[in-house]
């Protein structure tokens, strides 16, 4: 089996090196070359014709946002980001993945130098997933503004959408998300994300939709006009009391190797707002969701999952249409439409 190419940018050449012993414990991952900056790093790719990239988030002579714009037009090749716990490390590790990172990994800081195995397993997990991420159409563009999309839509306050996501899932969500009206039905989302980077995806998602974004805590309802966005770290589901639908944010063990888990979140959707629910599966790795969505169907939801052309990773969408649980498999940018349709009563997903 060919072994995943990888070259190394971050301005530390400890780090450098550490990412590298990291990357070659595993067989199957080769590291061709390493670069102390994007300047060294442009001539190298050129060269060595890696498949992925890792790349730090902060750097002194450009970091790695600006690197990526410049970067993801000209030459599209999977990026994997190393991104600081800071919270300005956070921010620019956002705006990367707007700017076409495929995913990131973030370092362990201070006294937490013991949690470096677990980093370089995820790292190594990552890589190779980035490997067969679909990014050529950041060919010769640079992030696609959120559409803008909207139609007249009466508020109903007995729906519910839940939409699930993972790899390349943010910005997918910042696509579609401006589409829906403030009159929307509630909205809660899974896109798995670890702790402190969840709120503030949400806050970035706030500033571009016509709907309240906000990242959810427990108790919170689900109303009309507001998007809820599970906490990295928090499994959320979904109750019902007499006419209200509210969420519970609890910690608990992974499910589907997740937490937060699509699963969880929509067999309890399934179980508490049946018919009345929709299920979007948006671009992802792995399984997470497809029996959640699969219970969702069955109590009579509508459903819609995006299609392998537009998405980076056709993970967790393909199974859930394998196993039954999406009705339709949709590109990303046709599926507000698909689904405002629905809640119009126009039929079909």
């Amino acid at each position: 089996m060919r072994k995943v190419r990888v070259l190394i940018v971050d301005d530390s050449a400890l780090v450098r090196q550490l990412v590298q012993n990291g990357l070659a414990a595993d067989p199957g991952i080769e590291v061709v070359g390493t670069a102390p900056d994007p300047y060294v790093a442009r001539d190298r790719i050129i060269e060595l014709r890696p498949d992925v990239l890792t790349l730090d988030v902060e750097m002194p002579r450009m970091d790695g946002v600006e690197f990526l714009h410049r970067l993801m037009p000209q030459y599209p090749i999977p990026v994997v980001m190393l991104s600081s716990l800071t919270q300005r490390g956070k921010q620019i590790t956002m705006e990367a993945l707007e700017a076409g990172a495929v995913d990131f990994v973030s370092k362990p800081s201070g006294d937490q130098g013991r949690k470096l195995p677990e980093m370089f397993q995820e790292l190594r997990t990552k890589v190779k997933l980035a490997a067969g991420a679909n990014v050529s159409h950041w060919k010769e563009k640079r992030a696609a503004p959120p559409l803008q999309r909207t139609r007249d839509l009466k508020e109903s306050t007995d729906k519910v959408i839940a939409l699930g996501a993972s790899t390349g899932g943010t910005e997918a969500i910042r696509r579609i998300l401006p589409c829906f009206p403030v009159g929307s039905p509630g909205i809660v989302i899974v896109q798995h994300m670890p702790p402190g980077f969840t709120q503030m995806f949400a806050d970035r998602l706030n500033q571009v939709c016509p709907m309240e974004v906000r990242e959810a805590k427990s108790g919170d309802r689900i109303l009309p006009g507001r998007v809820l966005v599970a906490p990295g770290g928090l499994h959320m589901k979904v109750k019902r009391s007499g006419g209200i639908y509210e969420v519970d944010c609890r910690p608990a063990e992974k499910v589907s190797g997740h937490c937060p888990s699509v699963d969880v979140l929509m067999h309890s959707v399934a179980a508490e707002v049946g018919a009345n629910s929709l299920g979007i599966m948006l671009t992802g790795m792995g399984s997470d969701g497809a029996e959640g969505m699969l219970a969702m169907r069955r109590k009579g939801a509508r459903t819609v999952a995006q299609d392998e052309r537009t998405c980076v990773v056709f993970g967790m969408p393909k199974v859930a249409w394998e196993k039954g649980g999406a009705e339709r498999l949709l590109p990303l940018d046709a599926i507000p439409d698909a689904i405002l349709g629905c809640l119009a009563g126009e039929g079909g997903a």
